[in-house]
């Protein structure tokens, strides 16, 4: 599982690659190849990858990522959009005989089968990535609400996402994703990557992100569904007061009004507040409170 060529992320291969086969970067589809070795190595730590360990990878673009992943896991399934590329990672992972890519948007892929015919199921499997950063938050939350259970999820994304998914309640970063993700995982942010570590230079810098598995939650909504629709809602306008936005779903009729009043009072909420000073459990309580008043 090696090779005696210079690692494909090193720039002077990356950018021979490049030239060889004329590829046309895509900005469409979020196209930056990573040339920082340093990073490639801390992003493979940040994983926890060993021998052990199966894993699935979001657009590999020209391998960058993708060997090193080869280099450290027992088996890399590796989902590409781009069929232009089919040619450039024949040539760049052929020394990887553990490497499989499928060429196929993961979005619409039924990964469950896909992972079953792919992988021995009592391995431990993670998703490791370098996501496109225009559909960074359909892959996520398209992999934390699928029936696939990963070990770990370690990907790069814009910087600016990465403080949304860790954001706490009272900061402005937190809202409807925030909960989303912290709602089925523990997310925290294990380094920075700067802009400069790319071929070409995207316009923002990155951050990695880890998730793994939460801690069981003290209560549940009474339908996951409603819940995140109930979410959506309250930060439907992020400058106005909860009261708002809670008419805004429920209707401004005077006995609704009576009726929102009163699941407040009994949760002791202030109508007042904005939504994003809400941790997670008051939402999820105030769920089943405005079920129970026959709200929702």
């Amino acid at each position: 599982m090696t090779s005696k060529m210079p690692p494909i992320a090193s720039p002077a291969r990356t950018q021979a690659i490049i030239n060889r086969y004329h590829l046309k970067i895509k900005k469409s589809l979020g196209q930056n190849f990573l040339t920082d070795l340093t990073v490639l190595n801390k992003i493979v730590e940040a994983a926890g990858l060993s021998e052990k360990d199966d894993v699935i990878e979001v657009g590999p673009g020209i391998g960058s990522l993708t060997e090193f992943l080869a280099k450290n896991a027992n088996k890399v399934l590796a989902f590409e959009i781009d069929e232009n590329l089919i040619q450039v990672l024949e040539e760049t992972l052929d020394p990887y005989k553990n490497v499989e890519i499928v060429y196929q948007d993961i979005l619409e892929a039924n990964l469950p089968e896909i992972v079953n015919s792919k992988f021995d199921m009592s391995r431990p499997l993670k998703l490791v990535a370098n996501l496109p950063y225009y559909i960074t938050t359909p892959i996520l939350m398209g992999v934390l609400q699928g029936s696939v259970t990963f070990e770990s999820i370690t990907v790069m994304m814009q910087k600016e996402v990465a403080e949304r998914l860790v954001a706490v309640p009272g900061t402005k970063a937190y809202g409807e994703l925030s909960i989303a993700v912290q709602y089925r995982s523990q997310a925290k942010i294990s380094f920075l990557v700067p802009r400069t570590a790319f071929i070409p230079q995207p316009n923002v810098d990155s951050a990695i992100v880890t998730l793994t598995k939460r801690e069981p939650l003290a209560e549940l909504p009474y339908d996951e569904k409603a819940f995140f629709r109930f979410v959506k809602g309250s930060f439907m306008h992020r400058r106005k007061s909860y009261w708002n936005n809670l008419q805004g779903m429920f209707g401004k009729q005077p006995e609704v009004r009576e009726r929102i009043q009163r699941v407040l009072d009994d949760v002791k909420i202030d109508k007042g507040i904005r939504a994003e000073t809400l941790p997670m459990s008051d939402f999820i309580m105030l769920t089943n409170a405005f079920h129970d008043a026959g709200l929702m």
